[in-house]
């Protein structure tokens, strides 16, 4: 659902990019609460959630490279909005898709740069938006266990796809360039793109449930789920000293170490590898929803020549490489490592912040005990 240059006139594509800036503005001072990890039960901090923030990033770029079937020649793609939300928090992940999609529009010339807020806006912002609050009114209700986790995961990202191609239709109703019936253009877009939300809906799904099974801790979305051990009194202790002792408070147990998260950064990075430099060879080749509808309604014929055309990444291709295996590949080997240090480098920054206001604050109590 990338909107080139061309599709949205100057007047829109400023205002979404003010909104865009002010959304990822609001996202980095959410981040730091979500990147802060300061619930004892939840084990996280900043120093494993940071990198992880990075690797989503990561993964949601390599997962987009692979386009699959959803009708006769239309393809789709995961937009990563509901599950980035549900991995490291709906501020988080707003920075995230950000970061993908900034990457995207200046190495791959895929999505415009005077479209890059109308993208954000509606890739970023709405998806993640409509997929966290839909999946935390579905956690309200559903019973508390892992499986309704995965459960709010499928219908959100469900939603959240038909729910940004509501806001493109919207938008484009605001500022198009072309003259096409808006009710076509809603029709078309919220219907392919209702089959494209399954299969958003699957990888989200999958994904999530793959996480919940070897480290829960990890998921922002399930903090809170289950309830903190708790060492109960022995009921061998002799009468006397329960009578001695009627009211002792149990012993509390120990604090259980924080895991590492090397083992799980580093297989979720080698599979991100894969997809994008192998997986992406076999994806569909079709149009994507939004370029099929584009092409159908016309809306593609101001469609601009993107700026940054003769990228040497250019349509996630190496140039000079002819092998359109290894080309391909190797594009999106250095995409994902791109977004990777990009993405960790945005959430070490918020992170540090954080650091340094605290210590900050700190320093300015203990002054004033003195």
């Amino acid at each position: 659902m990338h909107v080139p240059d061309g599709f949205i006139d100057a007047p829109v594509s400023l205002a979404t990019g003010a909104v865009a800036a002010a959304a990822v503005a609001v996202s980095l001072r959410g981040a730091r609460r979500e990147l802060g990890g300061t619930a004892p039960a939840d084990g996280l901090g900043g120093e494993r959630t940071a990198p992880l923030a990075g690797l989503v990033a990561a993964f949601v770029f390599a997962v987009q490279m692979l386009n699959f079937p959803v009708a006769a020649g239309t393809s789709g793609h995961l937009l990563g909005g509901a599950l980035a939300a549900i991995l490291v928090g709906p501020f988080t992940g707003v920075l995230c898709i950000s970061v993908v999609l900034l990457m995207q529009a200046v190495l791959f010339a895929d999505g415009g740069l005077t479209a890059l807020g109308v993208n954000i806006t509606d890739m970023a912002v709405v998806t993640t938006l409509v997929a966290y609050g839909l999946f935390r009114l579905l956690l309200a209700v559903l019973p508390r266990r892992r499986s309704s986790v995965t459960t709010a995961s499928f219908v959100a990202a469900l939603v959240s796809v038909p729910a940004a191609a509501v806001a493109f239709t919207l938008l484009y109703a605001l500022g198009g360039t072309t003259d096409v019936p808006i009710g076509k253009v809603f029709t078309a877009m919220t219907g392919v793109h209702v089959l494209i939300g399954i299969g958003e809906a699957v990888i989200t799904a999958l994904t999530v449930g793959a996480v919940l099974a070897v480290r829960p801790d990890l998921v922002y979305g399930a903090r809170g789920l289950t309830a903190p051990l708790q060492l109960r009194t022995s009921p061998l202790r002799s009468g006397t000293d329960a009578a001695a002792a009627p009211d002792a408070a149990p012993v509390p147990a120990p604090a259980k170490p924080a895991r590492s998260t090397r083992r799980f950064a580093l297989a979720g990075l080698l599979t991100a590898l894969a997809l994008a430099g192998v997986g992406s060879y076999y994806a569909s080749a079709s149009p994507d929803g939004l370029e099929k509808v584009a092409h159908d309604k016309g809306i593609d014929s101001k469609t601009e020549e993107h700026a940054a055309k003769d990228s040497p990444l250019a349509d996630y291709q190496v140039s000079d490489i002819t092998d359109g295996r290894i080309s391909g590949g190797l594009a999106g080997v250095i995409g994902v490592g791109a977004t990777l240090l990009v993405g960790t480098g945005v959430t070490w920054v918020v992170v540090r912040r954080r650091r340094d206001r605290a210590a900050a604050a700190t320093g300015t109590a203990a002054s004033e005990t003195v």
